[in-house]
């Protein structure tokens, strides 16, 4: 008697889903070399104000470092990351059209030999056990709720100790201030089950990176939506750039007040690897 063809469980099923949703999203996304702007911008790192210049400031220098880039989608921070003197890039994809144009990103900025590619769910792709200097996540933990435990215990398997663990991820302190995001007609595209983390994710982050620092960012940065154009701020006029400016100037304020910093959009969250 044949066995039974195995039925896929849920997290099967939410990594199709996934793969497709990402999928859909790459068809239009093309490789082209990294903006000079880009790699002035983010290799002196100075305005922490801005989410991203403030994480490669934590960076440091890369020179000699392995990165594993952690839902690295088409690609654009693992070759961002290669081109500002990583030694060696991994990036982890579960969708097989974003691991395609990352390659190819790759190869066009001449890192080709320094970043290399996996697609798989994070949950079983091979290991490289305690090998990177950096773990670095680019708003992917929201989309691994269910699993999350077990992600964080596996991505620090791949942690040398001491290893910078550095995640930006949409967050939610306030119920009552996503429940009225709700009310707003914004259009955003979602994967099925991402939510932004909450305090219960936190507290698992933290089980995981005792030293677990939050650096709290997006209160009127939630508008830069509507003010830089294709959210690309070198490229946009100097009056975009001024206003987004300004956001993240108010943010950096306003964000410190304890009465105001749990209305943060988002977060960056960094630790360290102990054994």
């Amino acid at each position: 008697m044949r066995p039974e063809p195995s039925t896929p469980g849920p997290r099967e099923e939410r990594w199709k889903q996934e793969a497709r949703f990402f999928d859909e999203q790459s068809q239009n996304l093309k490789a082209a070399p990294v903006d000079p702007l880009t790699l002035e911008r983010y290799g002196s790192a100075r305005r922490l104000r801005f989410n991203k210049e403030f994480r490669f400031h934590l960076l440091g220098d890369l020179r000699g470092k392995r990165v594993l880039d952690v839902g690295c989608g088409d690609g654009g921070n693992s070759v961002l990351l290669a081109k500002l003197g990583a030694a060696m890039v991994v990036g982890i994809d579960i969708s097989p059209q974003s691991i395609e144009v990352a390659r190819h990103r790759a190869h066009i900025n001449g890192v080709g030999d320094r970043v290399e590619f996996i697609c798989a769910p994070l949950e079983t792709a091979p290991s490289s056990l305690g090998t990177f200097d950096v773990i670095w996540g680019d708003a992917i933990l929201h989309h691994l709720i269910a699993d999350l435990d077990a992600v964080l215990a596996k991505l620090l398997e791949c942690a040398k100790p001491g290893a910078l663990v550095v995640f930006s991820e949409p967050v939610n302190f306030s119920p009552t201030l996503r429940q009225i995001r709700f009310l707003i007609p914004v259009h955003t595209d979602a994967t099925p089950d991402e939510r932004p983390l909450e305090p219960a994710e936190i507290a698992l982050l933290r089980s995981h990176l005792p030293d677990l620092r939050i650096r709290p960012f997006a209160l009127l940065g939630r508008l830069d939506r509507f003010v830089l154009q294709n959210y690309n701020y070198e490229r946009s006029p100097a009056w975009r750039r001024f206003v987004s400016s300004g956001f993240a100037t108010a943010d950096a304020l306003l964000l410190r007040l304890p009465g105001v910093k749990h209305l943060a959009g988002a977060a960056v969250l960094y630790g360290h690897a102990h054994f």
